[in-house]
């Protein structure tokens, strides 16, 4: 059963952004509704900038970070939002142990497909430069963050590099052609979008870019060799089939997923943890998975090794 803090964010969400974002195709405009109330990063969490592969982001840790690097991409629809907008979720799992480093990618319109990926890609490469092994570093994020978590993963298949151990994806941006049925049947209940605005805000990032273009949409994507894959999303949510059917097709390729379908929760629910006990809950249960999987990746390597 869902939290009343569910039910209350979800009105709040309804009333603050999905009411003044509805048919606003102004990218400036729609980055200003979608600006985050300033977040107090705790007194135990060390927040670093610097610049991987080119572009800058931050290192975020807890009093304990492990070995275990994650690349953490925030959402925002791919124009708007930043490191510093995500640090609630980016310190929610630097405070389980990650060291996390999150990237202030280029965004659109001013960039578009694919500078992002291409920012996403120069970030991983330079993990690995610097000596992390890829069975110790793990990629996530959210929306638009958590198609580019996917679309990431195929371009690094693609050019033969090692890919991560895993990934955990929250209410993923999979199919900018918005063709997801959720996105009408959910048109009403989804507390922070509107299904007939998604396809139009596709277009900041895409420009003339055909919206099933897998390294944009990687839900048209041959998804076999990825890395298990956690997905979180709302059930009430536009995106909500992008989910889904992403678990679908990466279940059919051969690939372990793991699929929890929440009730209630607005979208991006993980950025109000210090609100949300969903919030909370979802961050941990990933941070719980990523860890396990590395964990079994890196064993796997070493015995690997010594045989």
């Amino acid at each position: 059963m869902a939290s009343i803090q569910a039910h209350l964010a979800a009105w709040i969400v309804k009333w603050r952004v999905k009411r003044r974002l509805k048919g606003v195709r102004d990218y400036r405009r729609a980055r200003a509704i979608l600006k985050l109330d300033p977040y107090k990063v705790p007194s135990s969490i060390r927040v670093t900038p610097a610049y991987l592969g080119g572009v800058r982001g931050e290192w975020v840790e807890g009093p304990k970070p492990s070995d275990l690097v994650l690349l953490y991409l925030h959402g925002g629809g791919y124009f708007g939002c930043s490191a510093e907008t995500h640090r609630p979720v980016t310190v929610g799992f630097a405070l389980h142990g990650l060291r996390v480093y999150a990237p202030d990618y280029r965004l659109a319109p001013e960039n578009q497909v694919p500078a992002a990926l291409d920012d996403a890609v120069a970030v991983y490469r330079a993990l690995l430069d610097v000596g992390h092994e890829p069975q110790q570093i793990v990629v996530a994020g959210e929306s638009a963050g958590g198609g580019l978590s996917l679309s990431l993963m195929l371009a690094l298949r693609a050019a033969g590099v090692p890919l991560p151990a895993c990934a955990a994806v929250f209410s993923p941006w999979t199919d900018l052609a918005a063709t997801g049925e959720s996105i009408r049947t959910n048109a009403n209940r989804c507390a922070m979008f509107s299904g007939t605005d998604i396809a139009p805000t596709a277009r900041y990032y895409l420009g003339d870019t055909d919206p099933r273009n897998p390294l944009a949409s990687p839900l048209y994507a041959d998804l076999a060799g990825l890395p298990p894959l956690l997905i979180h999303v709302g059930e009430d949510e536009v995106l909500r089939d992008d989910a889904t059917r992403l678990a679908e097709r990466a279940r059919a390729a051969g690939v372990p997923v793991e699929l929890k379908i929440w009730p209630v929760v607005p979208h991006a629910w993980q950025l109000a943890p210090h609100l949300i006990p969903e919030g909370r809950a979802s961050l941990r249960e990933a941070a719980e998975f990523l860890r396990a999987h590395a964990a079994t990746a890196y064993s796997g390597k070493v015995k690997m090794t010594l045989a």
